[in-house]
Protein backbone atom coordinates (compact mmCIF):
# COMPACT_ATOMS: atom_id res chain seq x y z
CA UNK A 1 0.00 0.00 0.00
CA UNK A 2 2.82 2.42 0.82
CA UNK A 3 4.52 1.72 -2.54
CA UNK A 4 1.28 2.44 -4.45
CA UNK A 5 0.81 5.70 -2.56
CA UNK A 6 4.38 6.74 -3.35
CA UNK A 7 3.79 5.99 -7.06
CA UNK A 8 0.57 7.99 -7.07
CA UNK A 9 2.33 10.85 -5.33
CA UNK A 10 5.10 10.77 -7.98
CA UNK A 11 2.54 10.86 -10.79
CA UNK A 12 0.57 13.72 -9.29
CA UNK A 13 3.70 15.67 -8.40
CA UNK A 14 4.31 18.83 -10.51
CA UNK A 15 6.94 18.63 -13.31
CA UNK A 16 10.28 20.28 -12.83
CA UNK A 17 11.34 23.31 -14.93
CA UNK A 18 13.68 21.18 -17.04
CA UNK A 19 10.97 18.61 -17.80
CA UNK A 20 8.50 21.36 -18.65
CA UNK A 21 10.99 22.96 -21.08
CA UNK A 22 11.67 19.63 -22.78
CA UNK A 23 7.96 18.94 -23.13
CA UNK A 24 7.35 22.44 -24.53
CA UNK A 25 10.24 22.05 -26.99
CA UNK A 26 8.91 18.68 -28.17
CA UNK A 27 5.45 20.13 -28.66
CA UNK A 28 6.84 23.06 -30.62
CA UNK A 29 8.86 20.73 -32.85
CA UNK A 30 5.83 18.56 -33.48
CA UNK A 31 3.75 21.62 -34.34
CA UNK A 32 6.49 22.97 -36.63
CA UNK A 33 6.77 19.60 -38.39
CA UNK A 34 3.01 19.52 -38.93
CA UNK A 35 3.09 23.06 -40.35
CA UNK A 36 5.92 22.15 -42.73
CA UNK A 37 4.10 19.01 -43.86
CA UNK A 38 0.92 21.01 -44.48
CA UNK A 39 2.90 23.66 -46.39
CA UNK A 40 4.62 21.01 -48.52
CA UNK A 41 1.25 19.44 -49.27
CA UNK A 42 -0.19 22.79 -50.33
CA UNK A 43 2.81 23.53 -52.54
CA UNK A 44 2.54 20.10 -54.15
CA UNK A 45 -1.12 20.70 -54.90
CA UNK A 46 -0.27 24.08 -56.44
CA UNK A 47 2.47 22.54 -58.62
CA UNK A 48 0.16 19.77 -59.80
CA UNK A 49 -2.56 22.31 -60.53
CA UNK A 50 -0.09 24.49 -62.44
CA UNK A 51 1.13 21.51 -64.50
CA UNK A 52 -2.45 20.55 -65.32
CA UNK A 53 -3.05 24.07 -66.55
CA UNK A 54 0.06 23.87 -68.75
CA UNK A 55 -1.01 20.52 -70.15
CA UNK A 56 -4.46 21.86 -70.92
CA UNK A 57 -2.91 24.97 -72.46
CA UNK A 58 -0.56 22.92 -74.66
CA UNK A 59 -3.24 20.54 -75.80
CA UNK A 60 -4.08 21.53 -79.38
CA UNK A 61 -7.64 22.61 -79.78
CA UNK A 62 -8.09 21.19 -83.28
CA UNK A 63 -10.65 19.02 -84.91
CA UNK A 64 -9.91 16.06 -87.16
CA UNK A 65 -10.39 18.34 -90.15
CA UNK A 66 -7.80 20.74 -88.73
CA UNK A 67 -5.31 17.90 -88.32
CA UNK A 68 -5.86 16.78 -91.91
CA UNK A 69 -5.38 20.34 -93.18
CA UNK A 70 -2.17 20.66 -91.15
CA UNK A 71 -0.75 17.42 -92.57
CA UNK A 72 -1.63 18.48 -96.10
CA UNK A 73 0.15 21.78 -95.55
CA UNK A 74 3.25 20.02 -94.16
CA UNK A 75 3.30 17.61 -97.12
CA UNK A 76 3.13 20.57 -99.51
CA UNK A 77 6.04 22.26 -97.73
CA UNK A 78 8.08 19.02 -97.82
CA UNK A 79 7.48 18.64 -101.56
CA UNK A 80 8.46 22.26 -102.21
CA UNK A 81 11.69 21.90 -100.21
CA UNK A 82 12.70 18.57 -101.76
CA UNK A 83 11.86 19.57 -105.35
CA UNK A 84 15.26 21.23 -106.15
CA UNK A 85 17.14 18.11 -104.99
CA UNK A 86 14.87 15.75 -106.92
CA UNK A 87 15.09 17.89 -110.08
CA UNK A 88 18.90 18.13 -109.87
CA UNK A 89 19.25 14.34 -109.52
CA UNK A 90 16.77 13.77 -112.35
CA UNK A 91 18.61 16.21 -114.63
CA UNK A 92 21.90 14.40 -114.02
CA UNK A 93 20.27 11.18 -115.29
CA UNK A 94 18.84 12.73 -118.47
CA UNK A 95 20.39 12.27 -121.91
CA UNK A 96 21.60 15.40 -123.64
CA UNK A 97 18.50 15.74 -125.85
CA UNK A 98 16.17 15.62 -122.84
CA UNK A 99 18.14 18.35 -121.09
CA UNK A 100 17.25 20.77 -123.91
CA UNK A 101 13.62 19.64 -124.19
CA UNK A 102 11.02 22.40 -123.87
CA UNK A 103 8.94 22.47 -121.80
CA UNK A 104 11.34 20.69 -119.47
CA UNK A 105 10.20 17.53 -117.71
CA UNK A 106 10.85 16.78 -114.09
CA UNK A 107 11.78 13.11 -114.47
CA UNK A 108 14.00 11.55 -117.10
CA UNK A 109 12.16 9.56 -119.77
CA UNK A 110 15.22 7.42 -120.54
CA UNK A 111 17.49 7.65 -117.47
CA UNK A 112 21.18 7.02 -118.00
CA UNK A 113 24.47 7.38 -116.10
CA UNK A 114 26.41 8.54 -119.17
CA UNK A 115 26.77 12.02 -117.69
CA UNK A 116 28.72 10.66 -114.72
CA UNK A 117 30.88 8.38 -116.86
CA UNK A 118 31.67 11.26 -119.23
CA UNK A 119 32.53 13.42 -116.23
CA UNK A 120 35.07 10.89 -114.94
CA UNK A 121 36.56 10.51 -118.42
CA UNK A 122 36.99 14.28 -118.66
CA UNK A 123 38.54 14.42 -115.20
CA UNK A 124 40.90 11.58 -116.16
CA UNK A 125 42.21 13.56 -119.13
CA UNK A 126 43.31 16.43 -116.88
CA UNK A 127 47.06 16.71 -116.29
CA UNK A 128 46.29 16.88 -112.55
CA UNK A 129 44.71 13.56 -111.41
CA UNK A 130 41.18 13.57 -110.05
CA UNK A 131 42.45 11.95 -106.85
CA UNK A 132 44.71 14.96 -106.26
CA UNK A 133 41.78 17.39 -106.26
CA UNK A 134 39.85 15.08 -103.94
CA UNK A 135 42.82 14.73 -101.56
CA UNK A 136 43.25 18.50 -101.38
CA UNK A 137 39.57 18.97 -100.55
CA UNK A 138 39.53 16.24 -97.91
CA UNK A 139 42.69 17.62 -96.28
CA UNK A 140 41.29 21.16 -96.09
CA UNK A 141 37.87 19.97 -94.87
CA UNK A 142 39.09 17.56 -92.19
CA UNK A 143 41.90 19.70 -90.74
CA UNK A 144 39.89 22.92 -90.92
CA UNK A 145 36.83 21.37 -89.26
CA UNK A 146 38.84 19.69 -86.49
CA UNK A 147 40.83 22.84 -85.71
CA UNK A 148 37.74 25.02 -85.74
CA UNK A 149 35.94 22.68 -83.34
CA UNK A 150 38.82 22.51 -80.85
CA UNK A 151 39.63 26.23 -80.85
CA UNK A 152 35.97 27.29 -80.68
CA UNK A 153 35.33 24.87 -77.79
CA UNK A 154 38.30 26.00 -75.71
CA UNK A 155 37.61 29.69 -76.30
CA UNK A 156 33.92 29.21 -75.47
CA UNK A 157 34.84 27.38 -72.24
CA UNK A 158 36.90 30.36 -71.08
CA UNK A 159 34.16 32.86 -71.98
CA UNK A 160 31.26 30.83 -70.57
CA UNK A 161 32.81 29.43 -67.38
CA UNK A 162 35.79 31.67 -66.69
CA UNK A 163 35.70 35.09 -65.06
CA UNK A 164 38.14 36.97 -67.27
CA UNK A 165 38.33 40.76 -67.68
CA UNK A 166 36.97 41.94 -71.01
CA UNK A 167 35.22 38.66 -71.75
CA UNK A 168 31.84 40.23 -72.42
CA UNK A 169 33.36 42.83 -74.71
CA UNK A 170 35.22 40.17 -76.69
CA UNK A 171 32.05 38.11 -77.09
CA UNK A 172 30.24 41.20 -78.37
CA UNK A 173 32.91 41.51 -81.05
CA UNK A 174 32.36 37.86 -81.98
CA UNK A 175 28.62 38.47 -82.24
CA UNK A 176 29.27 41.55 -84.38
CA UNK A 177 31.50 39.50 -86.69
CA UNK A 178 28.51 37.29 -87.54
CA UNK A 179 27.09 40.23 -89.51
CA UNK A 180 29.92 40.18 -92.08
CA UNK A 181 30.05 37.68 -94.94
CA UNK A 182 33.17 36.14 -96.42
CA UNK A 183 33.18 38.66 -99.26
CA UNK A 184 33.60 41.52 -96.78
CA UNK A 185 36.47 39.85 -94.89
CA UNK A 186 38.24 38.41 -97.95
CA UNK A 187 40.59 41.40 -98.40
CA UNK A 188 41.70 41.59 -94.71
CA UNK A 189 42.14 37.80 -94.70
CA UNK A 190 44.30 37.97 -97.82
CA UNK A 191 46.49 40.71 -96.36
CA UNK A 192 47.07 38.72 -93.17
CA UNK A 193 47.72 35.47 -95.07
CA UNK A 194 50.13 37.23 -97.41
CA UNK A 195 51.96 38.79 -94.47
CA UNK A 196 52.64 35.35 -92.98
CA UNK A 197 53.61 33.88 -96.37
CA UNK A 198 50.76 31.37 -96.59
CA UNK A 199 49.42 32.36 -100.02
CA UNK A 200 49.19 29.44 -102.47
CA UNK A 201 49.17 26.89 -99.64
CA UNK A 202 46.39 24.89 -98.03
CA UNK A 203 46.95 26.87 -94.84
CA UNK A 204 45.47 29.90 -96.61
CA UNK A 205 42.07 28.15 -96.36
CA UNK A 206 42.58 26.16 -93.16
CA UNK A 207 43.78 28.95 -90.83
CA UNK A 208 40.83 31.34 -91.52
CA UNK A 209 38.47 28.41 -90.92
CA UNK A 210 39.78 28.14 -87.34
CA UNK A 211 38.45 31.63 -86.60
CA UNK A 212 34.91 31.36 -87.96
CA UNK A 213 32.75 33.22 -85.39
CA UNK A 214 29.70 30.98 -85.71
CA UNK A 215 31.39 28.11 -83.86
CA UNK A 216 32.49 30.21 -80.88
CA UNK A 217 29.07 31.86 -80.65
CA UNK A 218 27.10 28.59 -80.65
CA UNK A 219 29.47 26.76 -78.32
CA UNK A 220 29.54 29.57 -75.77
CA UNK A 221 25.76 29.83 -75.69
CA UNK A 222 25.41 26.07 -75.19
CA UNK A 223 28.09 25.82 -72.49
CA UNK A 224 26.27 28.36 -70.36
CA UNK A 225 23.47 25.81 -69.87
CA UNK A 226 25.83 23.27 -68.24
CA UNK A 227 25.57 23.38 -64.41
CA UNK A 228 28.58 24.76 -62.55
CA UNK A 229 28.04 22.04 -59.96
CA UNK A 230 29.57 19.49 -62.36
CA UNK A 231 32.76 21.53 -62.61
CA UNK A 232 32.92 22.07 -58.85
CA UNK A 233 32.55 18.33 -58.25
CA UNK A 234 35.39 17.62 -60.71
CA UNK A 235 37.65 20.16 -59.00
CA UNK A 236 36.89 18.62 -55.60
CA UNK A 237 38.00 15.27 -57.03
CA UNK A 238 41.32 16.87 -58.01
CA UNK A 239 40.73 17.56 -61.71
CA UNK A 240 42.55 20.49 -63.27
CA UNK A 241 41.02 22.82 -65.88
CA UNK A 242 42.11 20.73 -68.87
CA UNK A 243 40.72 17.51 -67.40
CA UNK A 244 37.50 19.27 -66.41
CA UNK A 245 37.12 20.55 -69.96
CA UNK A 246 37.84 17.21 -71.65
CA UNK A 247 35.91 14.91 -69.28
CA UNK A 248 33.01 17.10 -68.11
CA UNK A 249 32.35 19.98 -70.49
CA UNK A 250 33.24 18.62 -73.93
CA UNK A 251 31.19 15.38 -73.69
CA UNK A 252 28.11 17.43 -72.72
CA UNK A 253 28.28 19.75 -75.74
CA UNK A 254 27.91 17.09 -78.43
CA UNK A 255 24.81 18.71 -79.99
CA UNK A 256 26.64 22.00 -80.43
CA UNK A 257 29.76 20.17 -81.63
CA UNK A 258 27.86 18.31 -84.34
CA UNK A 259 26.16 21.51 -85.47
CA UNK A 260 29.52 23.26 -85.74
CA UNK A 261 30.95 20.32 -87.70
CA UNK A 262 28.03 20.52 -90.16
CA UNK A 263 28.56 24.24 -90.79
CA UNK A 264 32.34 23.85 -91.13
CA UNK A 265 32.12 20.89 -93.52
CA UNK A 266 29.62 22.67 -95.74
CA UNK A 267 31.73 25.83 -95.85
CA UNK A 268 35.06 24.11 -96.54
CA UNK A 269 33.77 21.48 -98.98
CA UNK A 270 32.22 24.17 -101.19
CA UNK A 271 35.23 26.49 -100.97
CA UNK A 272 36.94 26.82 -104.34
CA UNK A 273 39.79 28.88 -102.79
CA UNK A 274 40.50 30.52 -106.15
CA UNK A 275 41.64 33.81 -104.56
CA UNK A 276 44.37 32.34 -102.33
CA UNK A 277 45.49 29.12 -104.12
CA UNK A 278 46.99 29.50 -107.62
CA UNK A 279 48.87 26.27 -108.27
CA UNK A 280 46.76 23.76 -110.16
CA UNK A 281 48.00 20.77 -108.15
CA UNK A 282 46.85 22.46 -104.90
CA UNK A 283 43.34 23.40 -106.02
CA UNK A 284 40.20 21.81 -104.65
CA UNK A 285 37.67 19.44 -106.17
CA UNK A 286 34.97 22.11 -106.34
CA UNK A 287 37.24 24.30 -108.47
CA UNK A 288 37.90 21.48 -110.93
CA UNK A 289 34.23 20.57 -111.18
CA UNK A 290 33.26 24.20 -111.73
CA UNK A 291 35.76 24.38 -114.58
CA UNK A 292 33.96 21.47 -116.23
CA UNK A 293 30.65 23.22 -115.74
CA UNK A 294 31.92 26.14 -117.80
CA UNK A 295 32.79 23.92 -120.76
CA UNK A 296 29.86 24.97 -122.94
CA UNK A 297 26.75 23.26 -124.31
CA UNK A 298 28.53 19.98 -125.04
CA UNK A 299 29.18 19.52 -121.30
CA UNK A 300 25.69 20.35 -120.08
CA UNK A 301 25.10 16.76 -118.97
CA UNK A 302 28.44 16.70 -117.13
CA UNK A 303 27.53 20.01 -115.52
CA UNK A 304 24.32 18.43 -114.18
CA UNK A 305 26.38 15.55 -112.75
CA UNK A 306 28.79 18.05 -111.18
CA UNK A 307 25.89 19.80 -109.45
CA UNK A 308 24.77 16.53 -107.87
CA UNK A 309 28.26 15.60 -106.69
CA UNK A 310 28.92 19.01 -105.12
CA UNK A 311 25.47 19.08 -103.52
CA UNK A 312 25.14 15.53 -102.21
CA UNK A 313 28.19 15.33 -99.94
CA UNK A 314 27.10 18.12 -97.53
CA UNK A 315 23.48 16.93 -97.68
CA UNK A 316 24.37 13.33 -96.80
CA UNK A 317 26.67 14.49 -94.02
CA UNK A 318 23.91 16.67 -92.63
CA UNK A 319 21.39 13.80 -92.69
CA UNK A 320 23.67 11.45 -90.73
CA UNK A 321 24.79 14.17 -88.31
CA UNK A 322 21.23 15.36 -87.71
CA UNK A 323 20.17 11.99 -86.30
CA UNK A 324 23.09 12.08 -83.89
CA UNK A 325 22.24 15.64 -82.85
CA UNK A 326 18.68 14.64 -81.97
CA UNK A 327 19.94 11.64 -80.01
CA UNK A 328 22.47 13.63 -78.00
CA UNK A 329 19.97 16.41 -77.30
CA UNK A 330 17.55 13.86 -75.87
CA UNK A 331 20.20 12.22 -73.67
CA UNK A 332 22.57 14.99 -72.61
CA UNK A 333 20.62 18.25 -72.72
CA UNK A 334 20.97 19.83 -69.27
CA UNK A 335 19.73 22.89 -67.52
CA UNK A 336 21.05 24.35 -64.26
Amino acid sequence: MKEKKEKNMNIDAPLSAEDTAKKATTAELDEYAKERAALAKRQKKQVVKHHKKLIKRRKPNRSIGGDIALYIFLIFIAIAMSFPIVYAISSSLKPLDELFMFPPKIFAKYPTTDNFSDLFVTMGKSWVPFSRYLTNTLLITVVGTFGHLIIASMAAYVLAKGDIPGGNGFFKLVTLALMFTGYVTSIPNYLIINFFGMVDTHLAVIIPAFAMPIGLFMMKQYMESIPDALMEAARIDGANEWKTFMTIIFPNVKPASMTIIIFAVQALWNNGATNVIYSEEKKTLVYALNQIQGGGIARTGQAAAVTVIIMMVPILFFIFAESQILETMASSGMKD
